[in-house]
């Protein structure tokens, strides 16, 4: 029987945001992980929105997150509002800005 790693166990109790494209090149890396614990806990999906834009400050990356595609695991949730959406540790938020070509 496999025991999990701490960085398995750490992503169990924590948010991860995940960038791509543009996103990630505003952001300066391909993702973010936040712990929770008892204080933090479940957030918003807007929530988390803050906590992204409050990382990573500027123009730049606030006009991007505003264009970005959003899935919740690999589940759109873009179009719902996201003071309703629920983001529960362990739950991975993935910002997908439009992507050029076809």
């Amino acid at each position: 029987m496999s025991h999990p790693t701490d960085a398995e166990r750490s992503r169990e109790t924590a948010i991860t945001v995940r960038y791509w494209a543009g996103a990630r090149a505003a952001a300066g890396t391909a993702e973010d992980v936040w712990e929770t614990d008892e204080t933090t806990g479940e957030l918003s999906l807007a929530d988390v929105v803050a906590r992204v834009l409050e990382r990573h400050p500027g123009e730049q990356m606030a006009r991007t997150v505003g264009v970005c595609s959003v899935l919740l695991g690999d589940r759109p949730v873009r179009t719902q509002d996201p003071d309703a959406v629920v983001v529960r540790p362990g739950d991975v938020v993935e910002l997908l800005p439009p992507f050029a070509g076809g």
